[in-house]
């Protein structure tokens, strides 16, 4: 068996985010779980294993908000020894029009606060699914347009999108830009 890899969905806990632009990763983890149950680890995060071929794969969802995601992926990182080669984080993107995304392995933050606590404690070196929201049309409105749900139309995308991570999931950790190709939609 190959060694394991950690897919993290970035997102913030509780059932008045969960519709929340900022927790497509969440959304993301859930689906490739498949209804599988997520067990709590250490109150830092929910957890759901799965076999695809022959590699392990530990689904994540971080229980701290995220501004705080970095503590859940450390930990998992070191109770699971797992190098940051395979480590993937999958998250909203405001940089990248809705139904657009991109897989990169390090580079920096963008601005965004999940990924600005990971980097301080695991480093750059790490995986990131980026999946494009938009922006909202003036810079004061991010805060609440991340935090807002999706429209019927961001829905339907991103219904597709994270159907298609979840099919071709293999390809996310053998050849990322062909999964990013697949990935891409038509606005």
């Amino acid at each position: 068996m190959e060694a394991a890899v950690l897919l993290v969905g970035l997102g913030n806990p509780g059932p008045n985010h969960e519709n929340n632009r900022h927790n497509l990763g969440f959304r993301v983890v859930n689906e490739v779980a498949g209804g599988g149950s997520f067990k709590k680890i250490a109150s830092l995060a929910e957890i759901a294993v799965l076999l695809a071929g022959d590699r392990k794969i530990i689904l994540s969802k971080p229980c701290t908000f995220m501004n705080l995601s970095g503590n859940a992926v450390k930990f998992l990182v070191d109770f699971y020894k797992i190098p940051d080669r395979d480590v993937y984080v999958v998250h909203d993107d405001i940089d990248l029009e809705p139904g657009r995304v991109k897989i990169k392995k390090g580079g920096g933050n963008g601005g965004h606060n999940g990924l600005k606590s990971i980097d301080g404690l695991i480093g750059t070196d790490y995986w990131r699914v980026r999946v494009g929201i938009g922006r909202p049309p003036e810079k004061y409105m991010i805060s609440s347009y991340v935090l807002g749900d999706f429209t019927a139309d961001e829905e339907v995308l991103l219904h597709k999108i994270i159907g298609g991570i979840k099919e071709n999931l293999p390809l996310l950790f053998s050849d990322g830009k062909k999964l990013e190709q697949l990935l891409n939609f038509p606005i």
